[in-house]
């Protein structure tokens, strides 16, 4: 197994503050997916909002066979199903080190 850092890049700087109902719908449904897939038992080792002062992003890191899985889980988030701007990043960590 390897791991993957997803960042989820916002359509503009101030999304966090100014979020449409329909982004704020997805960013909901986002959540639910993550949950859902987490639950699924894939290992997530963080999930979550990062508050950089040049704009807040999202980051994911995940353990999956092969970066493939990783996009396929990707593509599948409503966030990006839902077309409002949003973009995954996705970089292999070959030295990452993952423990329970």
């Amino acid at each position: 197994m390897a791991a993957f850092f997803c960042k989820l890049v916002p359509p503009r700087a101030t999304f966090t503050a100014d979020m449409s109902p329909v982004e704020a719908d997805a960013m909901r449904r986002h959540a639910r997916y993550w949950q859902d897939v987490i639950d699924r038992g894939v290992r997530v080792f963080a999930l979550g909002l990062v508050m950089d002062p040049a704009g807040a992003f999202g980051i994911i890191v995940i353990e999956a066979a092969d970066e493939s899985v990783v996009r396929a889980l990707t593509v599948q988030d409503p966030v990006i199903t839902a077309v409002v701007g949003m973009r995954y990043e996705i970089h292999s960590m070959p030295r990452g080190v993952m423990h329970n």
